[in-house]
């Protein structure tokens, strides 16, 4: 059963481009204080993310297919969403509700946690850093060449380039892998009878060997 993580926000808004005329305001706002219509940001464990107003969805994205279509930062108590997709662009603004504005602090960088297990987040500009995390190792464990090789583990976040996860998948570096990668989006059950199938057939070899020879290929790129 998929399991979420849900915040109270005291404001979610969204950017509408292209307007033509000055009487057009460009941030739709919908307010979160009314008890009666609240509004909730929920991250299922299968990458989606969701803004919810009692019934209504105000937005909803996929974090894990989004790649490089989304930039993420967080900016004192608000999350930052940018998405450029066809070379059109649009904006939503997440402002956490909290006790005090440390607590809506607390609760954003608590947010951006959970979404940088699945997008590299690009700045934290005006925010307390993500527990048990510092700027400085966030920022190597993303930039990290994809050329270091060699027998150091390395714990690294984000998206990772296609040559380094080669590079794992060969068994050529020794990685911890972002929570992204240990996601599965499978169907649960019992691997084993479709693993028999697999060694059963007198192609797989063939195949298996294809698929590696393919990977070496991609490091030589």
């Amino acid at each position: 059963m998929s399991t979420h993580r849900s915040w109270k926000l005291k404001r979610f808004a969204r950017y509408t481009p292209g307007a033509k005329d000055k009487t057009t305001i460009p941030w739709k706002v919908f307010e979160g204080g009314d008890k009666r219509s609240p509004v909730f940001l929920t991250i299922l464990d299968t990458g989606y993310l969701l803004v919810m107003q009692g019934q209504k969805n105000l937005d909803t994205v996929h974090l894990v297919s989004s790649g490089d279509h989304i930039k993420v930062h967080q900016k004192s108590d608000n999350l930052l969403f940018r998405f450029t997709l066809n070379g059109e662009s649009r904006m939503t603004r997440l402002q956490f509700e909290g006790k005090s504005k440390e607590d809506g602090l607390k609760e954003a960088a608590i947010a951006l946690k959970k979404v940088m297990e699945y997008l590299p987040v690009t700045s934290l500009e005006d925010a307390p850093q993500p527990p048990n995390q510092t700027h400085t190792e966030h920022s190597t464990q993303v930039t990290q060449s994809a050329d270091d090789v060699g027998s150091k583990h390395e714990v690294v976040q984000g998206l990772l380039p296609m040559k380094k996860l080669a590079q794992y998948f060969l068994g050529d570096i020794n990685l911890t892998l972002p929570e992204l990668y240990h996601h599965c989006h499978l169907a649960q059950g019992d691997l084993e009878p479709i693993l028999r199938v697999f060694l059963l057939d007198p192609s797989f070899h063939a195949f298996v060997e294809k698929v590696e020879g393919e990977l070496k290929t991609m490091l030589q790129e």
